[in-house]
């Protein structure tokens, strides 16, 4: 039996596992952790490779040991409770998650973004450098993806370049968090008409009840946006309420400031591209994390809030925004 002490220590940052399971049991054997499925016949184990993987997310019909959630720790692995499809059941905003607990987690990172947080004009200016890191990787991965430029996700479009110059602009005038949200929104939106425009998916309301193909892939690639951020912010010890865009008083604000980091990168092309070919959750859902993988997703997220929880050259405002 293998001892946990004995696993490969792979860097989170460099982790190519995120599981959604549903369904089933998951389970430690013979030093493994797995998940079985019972089919009419006989019961089916699968392999987690607890040692590659950042992040699990249960689903509905799901169970899990405690010596299973032991390993998972030990391993640093993220352990989220969720609804179907990875959108919780109850809750419209934030996944449950289980933090890996470690006496040796690092404080340099905490220490930094407690040195700035507390400040709001320091406070605007990392929730403008996270929109700015955006729209860099935006540009960079829709201009050299072949497949999306193929379905009209090209940086070399009017249309697209005005949005985002655009963005840039009125991001840097912007005096509160509450003007960049407005300013974030409407992004968004231009990006779903674009969207919408290039693969020929016809009608779309961005509703997260809604039941049609594109809304149901955007929240399940959101989510697994936010298992992604979840870890993140985990290893590198700060605290998810601790948010710099969505707000001082939402638990889980933090991780959503760094999941939109890739999400209109990623998730929201893949989404209606899925959706146009009529693929299967799953296959959306491959389809995000090897997106993920090619364009080291999780990396950029790791660089992007350690800059800023290491960031010393802060402006000083003799009038910082309220």
């Amino acid at each position: 039996m293998e001892a946990l002490t004995d696993l490969k220590a792979i860097l989170h940052s460099k982790r190519a596992n995120i599981y959604y399971l549903e369904k089933c049991r998951v389970m430690q054997k013979d030093g493994r952790v797995l998940y079985l499925t019972e089919a009419k016949t006989e019961n089916q184990y699968w392999n987690i490779p607890i040692a590659n993987t950042t992040s699990i997310l249960l689903g509905t019909g799901t169970s899990i040991t405690q010596a299973a959630m032991r390993m998972l720790a030990s391993a640093g692995v993220l352990v989220g409770f969720c609804g179907g499809g990875g959108t919780p059941l109850l809750m419209a905003s934030e996944v449950e998650w289980l933090s890996p607990q470690s006496e040796y987690r690092p404080t340099e990172y905490l220490q930094g973004w407690m040195g700035f947080w507390f400040d709001d004009n320091k406070r605007l200016q990392a929730a403008k450098t996270f929109q700015q890191a955006r729209i860099d990787y935006l540009r960079r991965i829709w201009k050299k993806d072949r497949d999306l430029v193929r379905e009209g996700f090209n940086t070399d479009s009017s249309e697209i370049e005005r949005a985002l110059t655009g963005f840039e602009r009125k991001t840097r005038t912007a005096t509160t968090t509450g003007e960049l949200l407005r300013i974030e929104a409407l992004l968004t939106k231009q990006l779903y008409k674009v969207a919408v425009r290039s693969t020929g998916y016809g009608e779309f309301i961005r509703e997260r009840t809604a039941e049609d193909t594109a809304n149901a892939f955007l929240n399940h690639g959101n989510y697994l946006a936010y298992g992604l951020a979840a870890t993140t912010l985990w290893v590198l010890g700060i605290p998810h309420g601790c948010a710099v865009m969505h707000g001082k008083t939402r638990r889980g604000a933090l991780v959503f400031d760094v999941a939109d980091l890739i999400k209109d990168t990623i998730i929201l092309p893949w989404a209606f591209i899925c959706a146009k070919e009529g693929a299967t959750e799953q296959e959306f859902r491959q389809q995000c994390l090897q997106a993920f993988t090619d364009h080291k997703a999780l990396d950029f997220m790791f660089d992007q809030v350690k800059s800023v929880a290491l960031k010393t050259d802060w402006e000083e405002s003799e009038n910082p925004p309220l």
